[in-house]
């Protein structure tokens, strides 16, 4: 960075300049120049003079640095807006001490500092919004690039991609044979859009390449913190941890594996066979590889800091994804599908980790009622998504929302099979008894006041009446 012949838009020199808020705004403005200029990441470096480029030394020590009384790089990210990732680095040379912090490039929102926008102009931090024309152009970036398109990884050589990158992986789950030649390997990589053509005949590997086939996502710093996280509990609480692991590997070449590791850790039902007793999960395998794949498929990579989280608990588990779902919860069954990611979910189609569009939670419905569990229960955060299946319960053991959310659901997913729910398929749902249809039409009647479900025709008897979502 010292050759080069001037400060750039992305890179910025100081020499002893440690103002707490100077540092923020120029966190925002390179953030958001190096986005502008298509760069993953942009620097701000103490110790080197801005005018010869020469190492002169720094006495800025950011890890002891205070802003009352709080940490430098927390008191920072306090007050940035998004939280964007950056990290200082410290180096001794025999010129003295140089500090480089190396700043995440802006993605979705230009990034603010203390609610003001800023941008390089030239060799000069200036606010944003006295240049609209970089404004709007700034705009057009984060409409026109999706996160999967941006870049992880810049300029490395064809070697590097292939140390960083499970191509095998690659070409198996697409059934293809694997190449000998390196170069044809670099080739149908690109045509993919894993990687793409750098400066100076060199390649950078996209976030869609590198969170589906990294080898370790931890050798990209930017998304070491979307790693996939399984814990297993002892009981029903979160007191006691039995067993915990995050998963090193890109999503798709380690989405069997992880599939894998969750079953061996779920809780188990014996039941009697044809001839033996076996142990059978107490959760539908099909329901779970559903909601892990919606996890990581509908995910917010733009929310810092946090990943799919899958928590087993002895009664229940829990699927946990950063980012809001783009269509209300109630609505999961029979809303348009909606993809936040739609490059990522669509190559993820071509490779069988899930199928059609909106079929995911229309199977996980499906399953619970096969197997006349608790009905799955969606909730939202102020940041998160959760899916939460349950055990087996007794239709005695159900409280009241738990039937009505069962009997909610089963109207959904009859509706979506372009059918209607009755008394008779609630009864089989539940595993109730023909002589008991009062205890299905008490839950019904339930479901109606809580303004779920409407008659398709008041015409008829309750026996014979025919059931719809209420958005139907």
């Amino acid at each position: 960075m010292c050759k080069l012949p001037t400060e750039t838009a992305w890179v910025e020199f100081k020499h002893n300049n440690v103002k707490p808020e100077e540092i923020g705004e120029y966190i925002s403005a390179l953030s958001n120049s190096a986005a502008l200029l298509g760069k993953v990441n942009a620097y701000l470096i103490w110790g080197v003079s801005d005018e010869s480029h020469k190492v002169i030394g720094t006495t800025f020590r950011p890890r002891t640095t205070k802003v009352k009384g709080q940490e430098l790089e927390s008191w920072l990210l306090q007050l940035l807006k998004p939280k964007i990732n950056f990290r200082f680095y410290e180096l001794q040379t025999e010129l003295g001490l140089v500090v480089l912090m190396e700043i995440g490039a802006a993605f979705r929102h230009p990034v603010q500092f203390q609610n003001i926008e800023y941008i390089r102009v030239g060799s000069y931090k200036k606010k944003l919004k006295d240049f609209p024309e970089k404004e709007r152009e700034l705009w057009r970036v984060f409409d026109k690039t999706p996160f999967e398109r941006d870049i992880a990884v810049e300029n490395i050589s064809s070697d590097e991609v292939l140390r960083l990158l499970d191509y095998q992986s690659y070409f198996r789950m697409l059934s293809r044979s694997l190449p000998e030649n390196p170069d044809v390997v670099i080739q149908a990589l690109s045509a993919d859009d894993m990687i793409g053509q750098g400066s100076n005949g060199q390649w950078n590997i996209t976030n869609l390449g590198a969170v589906l086939f990294a080898r370790h996502l931890a050798d990209f710093r930017n998304l070491k913190r979307k790693m996939l996280r399984v814990i297993a509990y002892k009981g029903q609480s979160r007191v006691e941890i039995k067993s915990e692991q995050e998963g090193a590997k890109g999503y798709a070449s380690g989405f069997e594996g992880l599939i894998d590791f969750i079953i061996n850790l779920l809780p188990t039902n014996e039941v009697m066979g044809s001839a033996l007793r076996k142990d059978v999960p107490v959760f539908p395998i099909l329901a779970i590889r559903e909601l892990v794949a919606n996890a990581i498929i509908h995910q917010d990579f733009h929310s810092t800091g946090t990943a799919p989280m899958f928590e087993i608990f002895s009664n229940r588990m829990e699927i946990t994804n950063p980012g809001l779902p783009l269509v209300e919860i109630d609505r999961f069954l029979g809303s348009p599908p909606k993809s936040r990611n739609e490059i990522l979910a669509s190559f993820m189609r071509r490779i069988g980790v899930c199928e059609e569009r909106g079929s995911g939670i229309v199977k996980v419905v499906f399953q619970t009622e096969l197997y006349q569990l608790p009905a799955p229960f969606f909730e939202t955060t102020q940041e998160h998504t959760r899916a939460v299946l349950f055990a087996h319960k007794e239709l005695k053991e159900m409280d009241k929302e738990d039937r009505i959310r069962a009997c909610y659901l089963h109207a959904c997913l009859r509706y979506v099979e372009r059918d209607y729910m009755v008394n008779a398929s609630l009864r089989k749902r539940f595993g109730i008894d023909d002589k008991n249809s009062a205890m299905a039409s008490r839950i019904i009647k339930d479901t109606l006041e809580a303004k779920l479900i409407r008659p398709y025709d008041d015409a008829v008897g309750n026996k014979a009446k025919k059931y719809l979502p209420s958005w139907a």
